[in-house]
């Protein structure tokens, strides 16, 4: 081959080459790679699910975006990372939610070795409805159960199923959707511990915000009561309550001190009902 056909063919074969493989690796790696997780037995998981106030609108502070130890989230792509807000990526609005002290509180009570591992699967906005096998949901472009129960699983190949934490009820605390909510509620536990061929894992159901500058009209008032009495009707299950939490303006979302309280509260209500189990 002579010199000017080499250079040529030089530049080209180049580009074919990076066309095949892409860019060098400047951020490749940051994306394939994955945080090391411990071995199966030794890693619990939690699939946090729900709308916003489980994805979590708290504004993120420098300390939210440093990793606690043994404290791990699946991320978007489904690979372990370590745990820092915002976890979910349902929305631009996500920040703090009650993940990072929910696994705090958990780690207390647990072997030295033992890591914990969060699912984030909340869409904000969502209604019952759409946490159902094919169920759509417009605002994120999603399907939350499909989703939740796919990253679920994905995460159950690297550790145990330990529990679900679930608030929701805002969107369906209206008069169309209120009168069923029980039955969804109940329906969507079943489906859990099916899918998941976990009978008696924990769920743990987070109360609506009680704010006094927006009292709960009737429909919000049944919604909260049956989620309030779902340990009363439904084996494993639990209530967090959110009795003096703030609101973040709205009125809607939890502030971020709020989400961290909360995230404390889910433990102990967790840690009670394994107990008396």
């Amino acid at each position: 081959m002579n010199t000017r056909h080499r250079r040529k063919f030089f530049p080209i074969l180049l580009l074919e080459l990076l066309a095949i493989t892409g860019p060098p690796l400047l951020g490749q790696e940051q994306k394939t790679s994955s945080a090391a997780v411990p071995e199966k037995s030794k890693f619990h998981l939690f699939l946090l699910a729900g709308q916003s106030n489980m994805a979590g609108r708290g504004k993120v502070t420098e300390a939210d975006r440093k990793p606690i130890n043994r404290v791990f989230m699946l991320d978007k792509e489904g690979q372990w990372r370590p745990a820092v807000d915002p976890m979910h990526f349902d929305k631009p609005a996500a920040g703090v939610g009650i993940g990072r002290t929910f696994a705090a509180e958990m780690l207390k009570d647990l072997p030295p070795d033992v890591s914990i591992g969060l699912i984030p699967a909340a869409a904000g906005g969502s209604a019952i409805d759409s946490w159902t096998p094919g169920g759509y949901h417009a605002q994120t472009k999603s399907h939350p159960w499909d989703d939740a129960v796919r990253r679920t699983k994905i995460a159950m190949q690297s550790g145990s199923l330990k529990g679900i934490l679930w608030h929701q009820g805002e969107s369906d605390s209206n008069d169309r959707l209120s009168s069923s909510y029980e039955a969804k509620l109940y329906d969507l536990i079943k489906r859990f511990r099916d899918e998941f061929q976990s009978p008696g894992v924990p769920f743990v159901a987070g109360q609506l915000g009680q704010f006094p500058e927006k009292p709960a009209d009737e429909n919000r008032q049944r919604v909260m009561s049956i989620i309030k009495t779902l340990p009363d009707k439904v084996p494993f299950t639990a209530f967090a309550d959110s009795v003096g939490l703030g609101h973040n303006g709205d009125q809607v979302h939890f502030n971020a001190d709020a989400y961290r309280e909360f995230g404390k509260r889910y433990a102990d209500a967790l840690k009670k009902m394994s107990a008396a189990k």
